[in-house]
C-alpha cells in the first residue's frame, strides 16, 4: 500500500495536513509494507524540510500511489484517474458548489472516501476537527467582544498558532460580568466550553441563567430540549426531534435576552425552528451584541449570519434595521458577527496532530487491512466511479437535477 499526501489546492489555502511528519514516520515503522509520499507544498503548517528530516519521501509525482489523502476538496484538474481519495468533499449534502467535483470523480473512475462519514456502527464519527472549530470560534468571539468594548486586546489565533499560548493569553483579560449563551453538545461545543473555562467564565445551569444575576462572567450551555419544544405541547423527545424537526418551535429568545454574547455550536436541520428572527434582532432592548456563529449556516437559524467570514478578516457587522452588512462592525446599533467557516485552520499544527492520531487509531487499520467493521465502507461515496448504495440518493444531484 502506498499513500500519497496531496498538497492542498482549495482557495483560500488550508495549512492543515492529514498526518504530521512524525506520524508518517511512525506509520511506516508500524506497517512495514506501507509507504508514504508527500507532495511538496509551500503552504503547509509543516514544512517540506520537516517531512524530510522525519525520513518521509517527497515527490511531485504521486502516480504510483494507491490512496491519495488531503484535507479539503481537491481541485478538479488535480484529480488523478482511477485512484482512491480521502478528503472532506462536501458533496453528500448535495452542496451545489461541489456538484462539478463529484461529476468529475465519477467520470475519472475515482473511489471517494469522505472523512465526515467515517463512523462506528453506532453512527458516531471517528475523526473530526470539531473540537478545534469550537476552540478557535470561542476565542474569536471573546476577541471580538474585547474589540467591540475596547476593554482588552487579543492577538488573532493564527498569529499565536499554539493552543497553550492561546489559553495563556486569556488569563490576562477581565470579562467582568459578561453573560454568554452557547448552543450545542458535541465536539464543537466541547472545544468552546474548554476556552470559556480557561478564560475564567463559570458555567451555570439554564434555570439559574434565566433567573439569577451574577457579579462574574458566566455562560450557559443549551441542548435542543432547552432551546426548543413541541408545538403540540407534548414531552420533548430527542429522537422525535431529529426525525421530525418541523414539529418543534424555538424557546431560545429568553436566553438571548439575558446574554451579551451568543456562541453557536449546534447542528441545525433546515426543518428545525430558527433560533432568532429578524424581527427579534430589531428590538431596541435586544442585548446580544456579539454572535460567534461557529455552525455558520448561511441564511439559516441566525439571521445575522449573512455570509461566511475569513481567517484574514473574521468579523463583520450586521445591521438589524436593514438586514444588511454594516461598514461599522462595532457601532452601537450593529451586531458584531464572527462566522469563519474553516476555524481549525487558525491552529493548523494542533488540529492536524489531533486529526492524524484519530486517523491512525480508528481508520488506517481498516484502510490498509480488513474493513471488518465497515468504517471505510460507510464513508465511501463512490467506488470505481459509481455511487455506492449508501449514497445512491445523490443520483439526481449528480445529474444536475
Amino acid at each position: 500500500m502506498k499513500i500519497g499526501i496531496v498538497r492542498e489546492t482549495k482557495n483560500p489555502p488550508d495549512k492543515r495536513v492529514p498526518f504530521t511528519p512524525m506520524q508518517c514516520a511512525d506509520l511506516v515503522k508500524k506497517y512495514p509494507d506501507l509507504q508514504i509520499v508527500v507532495e511538496p507544498s509551500p503552504m503547509r503548517c509543516y514544512s517540506d524540510e520537516e517531512y524530510r528530516l522525519a525520513g518521509v519521501n517527497l515527490s511531485n509525482d504521486l502516480s504510483d500511489c494507491d490512496i491519495m489523502m488531503g484535507v479539503k476538496e481537491v481541485d478538479i484538474p488535480s484529480l488523478a484517474d482511477s485512484k482512491s481519495y480521502l478528503f472532506f468533499s462536501h458533496t453528500a449534502k448535495e452542496q451545489p458548489y461541489n456538484r462539478n467535483l463529484l461529476q468529475e470523480i465519477v467520470k475519472k473512475n475515482i473511489t471517494l472516501i469522505d472523512y465526515e462519514y467515517l463512523t462506528r456502527p453506532d453512527k458516531s464519527r471517528v475523526v473530526a476537527f470539531g473540537r478545534w472549530a469550537g476552540v478557535v470560534g470561542a476565542y474569536n468571539g471573546i476577541r471580538a467582544l474585547g474589540m467591540r468594548k475596547g476593554t482588552y486586546e487579543l492577538k488573532p489565533a493564527w498569529e499565536i498558532n499554539d493552543l497553550e499560548k492561546l489559553k495563556l493569553s486569556l488569563k490576562s483579560i477581565d470579562l467582568k460580568d459578561t453573560r454568554i449563551v452557547l448552543t450545542g453538545g458535541g465536539r464543537v461545543a466541547g472545544g468552546a466550553v474548554e476556552i470559556l473555562l480557561d478564560a475564567g467564565v463559570r458555567e451555570v445551569i439554564p434555570g439559574d441563567y434565566l433567573t439569577l444575576t451574577f457579579k462574574e462572567p458566566v455562560f450557559c450551555r443549551l441542548d435542543p430540549w432547552h432551546y426548543s419544544r413541541r408545538k403540540d405541547g407534548g414531552e420533548f423527545d430527542f429522537g422525535n426531534f431529529v426525525e421530525f424537526p418541523a414539529d418543534y418551535e424555538s424557546t431560545f429568545l429568553p436566553f438571548a435576552e439575558k446574554s451579551d454574547m451568543f456562541i453557536a455550536c449546534h447542528f441545525w436541520d433546515p426543518e428545525s425552528p430558527v433560533f432568532l428572527t429578524k424581527e427579534e434582532l430589531k428590538t431596541a432592548s435586544f442585548p446580544v451584541k456579539v454572535i460567534a456563529d461557529i455552525s455558520c449556516d448561511i441564511d439559516g437559524p441566525i439571521p445575522s449570519t449573512i455570509r461566511p467570514s475569513t481567517i484574514a478578516d473574521p468579523i463583520y457587522g450586521y445591521d438589524p434595521e436593514t438586514g444588511n452588512e454594516s461598514e461599522e462592525p462595532f457601532a452601537d446599533e450593529v451586531i458584531t458577527v464572527m462566522a469563519v467557516d474553516n476555524l481549525p485552520g487558525e491552529l493548523p499544527r494542533n488540529a492536524s496532530e489531533d486529526f492524524g492520531y484519530a486517523l491512525i487509531e480508528n481508520v488506517i487499520p481498516y484502510l490498509i487491512g480488513e474493513d471488518n467493521e465497515g468504517i471505510v465502507e460507510r464513508a465511501t461515496i463512490t467506488k470505481d466511479g459509481n455511487l455506492t448504495k449508501t449514497f445512491a440518493y445523490l443520483e439526481r444531484y449528480l445529474a444536475g437535477e
